[in-house]
């Protein structure tokens, strides 16, 4: 039996997407594509979850799009594109709209589309051996998946421009220095640190988390006075939820707030 593409886990109030596909670099092809978005779907939809981890399987975290794909399509790669680049369109916004926390812990190297979904995370922990590359100009394409939208915003114009026209790989240190990533920690304590920063997470205030998560997407196409208008709005909301009433009073009383219960 062939197993699936895209590996879909929930453990407790924790989903897991992984990448399935590690003998091809979990590069994302036609059979990844609705997997990806069935799974993402569900983290949207699902209120049990209140955090989700994606990662690869393997020594990539992800290659990107599925080379060998393109030259199939021959003189139809414009309807292959289309439809692949559609549907993963979707599932990154489910992931970026989604009101919980995305958490990416890159296991290996990201290139293209593999990229953009580190991209995509609220939280980003690469393994000191991941490395990133924009890699579309290397094959004549242009970004996907939110990439373009996402590095000026990260690193900068002049960077961004640098990564996507040269494809040149960046190093997991020099990842976290321009602010690529959240954060680097060794291969080995990559799993580790990953559980730890998913249960953190986890156990906050997601109701907030989303209000902010949603806030930020807004902060670059909104005049000041529209966000704040937005920022009043949310922190009322807020203020009038069981989460910031378990805050106030475990603040008060001195102890840890158990936001889950709320």
């Amino acid at each position: 039996m062939t197993e699936k593409s895209i590996l879909f886990n929930v453990d407790g109030d924790i989903a897991t997407i992984t990448l399935n596909r590690p003998d091809a670099g979990n590069a994302l092809d036609e059979s990844c594509t609705s997997l990806l978005l069935d799974a993402t779907t569900r983290c949207e939809l699902d209120p049990a979850i209140r955090c989700v981890v994606l990662t690869g399987r393997g020594k990539l975290f992800c290659g990107g799009g599925d080379i060998g794909g393109f030259r199939t399509a021959g003189d139809d790669i414009g309807e292959y594109l289309s439809k692949l680049a559609g549907i993963l369109h979707m599932s990154v916004t489910r992931l970026m709209r989604m009101p919980k926390p995305l958490l990416v812990s890159v296991n290996g190297p990201a290139a293209g589309a593999g990229m953009s979904l580190a991209l995509a995370g609220d939280v980003v922990i690469a393994g000191r051996s991941a490395n990133f590359t924009t890699a579309y100009g290397a094959i004549g394409l242009t970004a996907d998946l939110g990439m373009s939208w996402h590095l000026p915003r990260l690193v900068g114009m002049r960077r961004a421009q640098d990564l996507l026209y040269t494809s040149r790989r960046v190093a997991s240190d020099e990842a976290l220095e321009i602010g690529l990533v959240t954060a680097v920690v060794d291969d080995d304590a990559l799993a580790e640190e990953t559980a730890k920063r998913a249960r953190r997470l986890a156990d906050g205030a997601i109701g907030a988390i989303g209000r902010t998560k949603a806030l930020l997407l807004n902060t670059y196409g909104e005049s000041l006075e529209t966000q704040l208008e937005y920022e009043a709005r949310a922190i009322t909301h807020s203020g009038m939820s069981a989460e910031s009433r378990e805050g106030v009073s475990a603040f008060l009383e001195k102890r840890k707030p158990v936001f889950k219960q709320t």
